[in-house]
């Protein structure tokens, strides 16, 4: 069962996975979510990078944007699948345990967190 986004953390990432033929949409997703909501987004990696399945963009935030964002993400996500977690400075447990998603929830490359 998929966990949805509740705001229970300070900040918080979401990373909005893509591949090349909706790496376009992504970033437009990304822009507008900058413009309309004065997050930090991250470049758009057309890449695989760290523990995530697909290409994907970061957008950071926190607990005061999350109550608008969330639900305008879940809207405007357009079919692809978003990891949203908490920031609690343990990497493995922010992408696992405060981690939940708006979409498909993809499998995670967890071992990149065996370090």
């Amino acid at each position: 069962m998929t966990i949805r986004p509740s705001n229970r953390y300070t900040n918080y990432h979401a990373h909005l996975y893509f591949d090349k033929d909706s790496v376009e949409r992504a970033s437009f997703i990304g822009q507008e979510a900058k413009r309309l909501f004065s997050i930090n987004l991250g470049r758009v990696h057309r890449k695989l990078l760290g523990p995530h399945p697909n290409w994907s963009c970061q957008l950071a935030f926190n607990c005061h944007q999350f109550n608008e964002l969330i639900p305008w993400l879940e809207t405007h996500r357009g079919g692809l699948s978003i990891l949203v977690h908490g920031l609690t400075g343990e990497d493995l447990a922010d992408h696992t345990k405060h981690a939940t998603w708006l979409g498909e929830e993809l499998n995670l490359k967890l071992e990149y967190f065996s370090y």
